[in-house]
């Protein structure tokens, strides 16, 4: 039904505004008696086989719903509904920031992707934290980043102060440096300041007591060698593990009319780069640390790939918006099966 009826209509609009939209309804319909029972009665899969223990936390299932989609964690409970194991909220920023000027994000219809230069948009880490004050059940990922306007050398202060606002209300971290939307940002991937900025939030007097996992996100365009450097630095910091991948700045092999547009590019063209970059860290670091497998997940078989290349959870966006709410219950059953 999505995908015959309900996607060709909301691709008629504007991508951002169909955003906005489609959350306001999700929030409408969850306040209807019934319906939360109705989403999960629809793409909830109840199986204990499906719990998953990570880094120390135990998810429900191992499909989680990607940072970006709700930045500002306005709607977690109601995703939640619709079967995920974990929500990623952010990227979070100190201060709220109305990130890139629009349009700035871009359906690519002929290759099943996205173009996004949205620039770390959202409405700073307060407004963030009163929100999740309310969360009871939902496990909770928090995205944290750099504001724009922050030069490199003082990045690391603005890390610590989403670590140290959201500690108490998230169950896991992700540091992102690897999103191409914030000028320079990526150069914080960089061995030096990457290992001292890991370091000062593993080092972090929150952590000494009830020390949260923290995890870095990474850009599907690093070179093998930069590659072999982030294991290094994972296996230096102890940190928790690592996401697999942000968006990519390639465009190889690309269709659509406007793939020219600046930004990160996610979906399927990232499908198979993101599975080689998990089954690389994976295989070179002997398997020494857990990966979040992301990019290019528009199919069961996709999930199943990137669980088979080491990764121990994976997350959905653009296969999300592609497929519908159905590919997560997909991949679950898939999981069970493959079990077999």
């Amino acid at each position: 039904m999505y995908k015959l009826l309900i996607r060709p209509i909301l691709f008629w609009f504007d991508p951002e505004e169909v955003h906005y939209f489609t959350f306001s309804l999700i929030r409408f319909l969850s306040k209807i008696p019934g319906f939360p029972s109705l989403f999960k009665s629809l793409y909830l899969v109840n199986d204990k086989r499906l719990e998953t223990e990570v880094f120390g936390l135990k998810f429900k299932n191992p499909v989680g719903l990607a940072a970006g989609f709700d930045k500002d964690a306005k709607l977690y409970k109601e995703l939640s509904n619709f079967g995920f194991g974990f929500i990623e909220i952010g990227t979070i920023t100190p201060v709220g920031q109305e990130g890139n000027p629009k349009k700035r994000l871009f359906r690519l219809k002929e290759d099943s992707a996205i173009i996004n230069r949205m620039g770390f948009n959202n409405g700073g880490v307060k407004e963030a934290v009163e929100r999740l004050k309310k969360n009871s059940n939902v496990l909770i990922g928090g995205n944290i980043g750099k504001n724009k306007v922050t030069p490199n050398e003082k990045a690391t202060q603005d890390y610590e102060i989403c670590f140290e606002a959201l500690f108490d209300y998230v169950d896991y971290f992700v540091v992102n440096v690897s999103s191409p939307n914030t000028p320079n940002l990526r150069e914080l991937q960089e061995k030096e300041p990457l290992k001292n900025l890991l370091q000062t939030l593993q080092n972090n007097k929150l952590q000494t007591t009830n020390a949260k996992p923290i995890l870095l996100k990474i850009a599907p365009d690093l070179t093998d060698s930069q590659l072999l450097d982030i294991i290094e630095i994972v296996n230096e910091t102890k940190i928790a593990g690592i996401i697999a991948t942000n968006t990519t700045l390639s465009r190889d092999g690309l269709q659509s009319d406007n793939k020219s547009e600046t930004g990160g590019l996610s979906g399927k063209p990232l499908t198979n780069r993101a599975t080689e970059v998990i089954r690389f860290l994976s295989e070179k670091s002997n398997k020494s640390f857990p990966i979040i497998g992301v990019g290019g997940i528009h199919s069961a078989q996709d999930a199943l790939d990137k669980l088979e290349a080491g990764a121990s959870l994976i997350q959905l966006y653009t296969g999300f918006i592609y497929e519908g709410p159905s590919l997560v219950k997909q991949i679950n059953k898939a999981i069970l099966k493959n079990l077999k």
